[in-house]
């Protein structure tokens, strides 16, 4: 049986990547600090990010979708730290039944955040 899901995500520079999460988004590192591999929690959710060097963020395809149970009250935390909203995916209902909006981390991993209407 599957239980869970740890996505794993490119990052140039784990020090910036770390601040981002932490700062900007409120997750907290778990796990002992290994070279080229971070470990990030928040709630319910664990991302895991692997040391790219060469990335180029502009071919990063690098995508996560994470569900919540009270998105209006997390995107105006995000708004409160000037998270910068992807431009084109502000909070919205779609027409598959999510209210969602989508944020880009430092190497441009796509973070889309949805919850049902």
């Amino acid at each position: 049986m599957l239980t869970e899901i740890h996505p794993k995500l490119p990052m140039r520079n784990p020090a910036i990547t770390k601040q981002f999460y932490i700062n900007q988004l409120g997750f907290e590192q778990f796990g002992d600090d290994y070279e080229g591999y971070l470990m990030l929690e928040k709630d319910q959710i664990e991302i895991h990010f692997f040391e790219f060097k060469d990335l180029d963020p502009q071919q990063n395809y690098g995508q996560v979708y994470i569900r919540t149970n009270d998105i209006d009250g997390f995107y105006q935390s995000l708004l409160a730290k000037n998270v910068e909203i992807h431009p084109n995916a502000p909070l919205q209902v779609k027409p598959w039944g999510q209210k969602e909006f989508s944020i880009l981390d430092p190497d441009l991993n796509l973070l889309t955040f949805g919850q049902s209407v």
